[in-house]
């Protein structure tokens, strides 16, 4: 596959600098790496981007993770290999990447699990890291942006 176009954040440099910046401003000194990890690729495996997929896969390999719970993200649901809070945000993000798929967007339950485990601060660090995921997806996808060598 080639890309349609040269990606959007090569040809706006301030685009990148920003996505950058709020990827940072998302990570929080509570929720460890790899929750943010195991979000972006439940999030990219939703909206279909392989370069994401790969790329966060990789990240949660290179960070130690067993391959059951990186495999398993697409069906934590049934999967044995994630904590309560790593379900919480799962489903928040989940719902939060699918905002059309129902009329209340993010149910009263699934927020008010999520809460159950993180504090406002921690929220909002989750729900801006998902915010960036779903922007890098939707620029991925639109054009058709190959898998590059993460090695």
């Amino acid at each position: 596959m080639q890309a349609r176009m040269t990606h959007p954040v090569m040809v706006l440099p301030d685009a990148m600098s920003a996505l950058l910046a709020l990827s940072r401003a998302a990570r929080s000194d509570t929720i460890p790496e790899t929750t943010h990890e195991l979000v972006h690729l439940r999030v990219s495996q939703i909206n279909g981007c392989s370069q994401c997929v790969v790329m966060h896969a990789k990240a949660l390999k290179d960070a130690g993770e067993e391959d059951e719970r990186i495999w398993g993200v697409g069906a934590w649901r049934e999967s044995p290999y994630f904590a309560d809070a790593e379900r919480a945000a799962l489903a928040l993000a989940e719902c939060v990447t699918r905002l059309a798929d129902k009329p209340d967007a993010v149910p009263d339950d699934v927020w008010d699990h999520a809460a159950q485990y993180y504090d406002e601060k921690e929220l909002a660090s989750l729900l801006v890291s998902i915010a960036g995921i779903n922007v890098w997806n939707r620029l991925n996808a639109a054009v058709r942006q190959p898998v590059t060598d993460l090695s």
